[in-house]
């Protein structure tokens, strides 16, 4: 259904070395690197972030973005979880069940560096 998604960037470079981490351990990678913008994902970039323009339309306070990126495994949540953490993120919720959305949706919440709710999620978790 969703072709690519961006977002802006208050810091480009904080922001890559944070989604490099913690795409990282999701099995995603940067992919392309054009002007003031990075392409993640894993046979194509999917996931997008930007330099904050400084005047504009999209200048101006970021405003949150929830993004959940697909992980294969409660385990593969966890490495989210503590890589983001390593990298100085906010923890929003940690990792576990939320038998609330569905009974096996496993997923850990972050925020990314720019305040965005960043989260990991497996939907097949039987623990």
């Amino acid at each position: 259904m969703i072709d690519h998604l961006g977002i802006n960037c208050s810091d480009l470079a904080r922001s890559a070395a944070f989604y490099d981490a913690v795409l990282g351990v999701l099995g995603h990678r940067r992919l392309m690197d054009v002007d003031v913008a990075i392409g993640y994902g894993t046979d194509g970039p999917v996931f997008w972030i930007g330099a904050q323009p400084p005047e504009g339309p999209a200048s101006g306070p970021n405003r949150e973005v929830h993004i959940a990126f697909t992980a294969t495994s409660a385990d593969q949540v966890r490495a989210f979880f503590d890589t983001a953490v390593a990298q100085g993120a906010e923890v929003l919720h940690e990792p576990r069940l939320w038998p609330e959305y569905h009974d096996h949706y496993f997923g850990a919440f972050v925020r990314d560096p720019d305040g965005n709710n960043v989260e990991a999620v497996c939907h097949t978790v039987t623990e």
